[in-house]
């Protein structure tokens, strides 16, 4: 089953920062690396659920016309909002993955450290909603932890292997380490291009 929301609230009761994003240089790193690897300069419209306190949404920000960042955790999104408050393009809201998915169009999806809490139904769900939500030729997003953690429904590489195979997506980026994996995946139709293709480089 998909791990109950009373786990993540009883996780936010006890510390703000229950994973640590603001001390771990991992995390800081990893949220760099994560928003280095977007293929394009600027983005009209972005979804980031599972945004907890926000360290990656405030890195997202600058790179967007518009951010909808949600959570399923009141305080999470409470932190969020204020952390972005001098953000007006930027919308934090609460909302549980995978049944409250925004009815919109997005050309950025970032789906970070969230998949491995779904069980089969919920993240089929997920995925399938993220493709109807990315336009054509759209970017989504995947980074996910590879080392096992007893609360999780599954690991962070079974995420990625259900992501590549899902339909309409082309994976276009893939960046590897012993600890997390981060790719990124094109909404396809049309054909994926490469940032240097795009660039008329190549």
């Amino acid at each position: 089953m998909s791990t109950p929301l009373g786990y993540f609230e009883q996780m936010y009761a006890a510390d703000p920062d229950p994973w640590s994003f603001e001390s771990r240089w991992y995390d800081n790193r990893k949220h760099a690396l994560t928003v280095a690897a977007l293929p394009r300069p600027r983005y009209r419209a972005a979804f980031e659920p599972g945004c907890s306190t926000g360290l990656l949404t405030a890195r997202l920000a600058p790179r967007c016309d518009a951010l909808l960042a949600v959570d399923a955790v009141e305080s999470a999104v409470a932190t969020t909002a204020q952390r972005l408050a001098g953000e007006p393009h930027v919308t934090v809201a609460r909302a549980r993955m995978p049944y409250d998915w925004p009815g919109r169009k997005f050309d950025l999806i970032v789906l970070s450290e969230l998949g491995y809490y779904f069980d089969d139904t919920d993240l089929d769900a997920l995925l399938a909603q993220a493709v109807v939500a990315l336009e054509p030729g759209g970017d989504l997003v995947a980074a996910h932890w590879r080392r096992p953690v007893a609360e999780h429904a599954r690991s962070g590489d079974e995420v990625h292997e259900r992501i590549a195979a899902t339909g309409g997506l082309e994976l276009t980026a893939q960046h590897v380490e012993a600890d997390f994996l981060l790719e990124v995946y094109a909404r396809t139709p049309p054909a994926a291009r490469s940032v240097a293709e795009r660039e008329g480089l190549c």
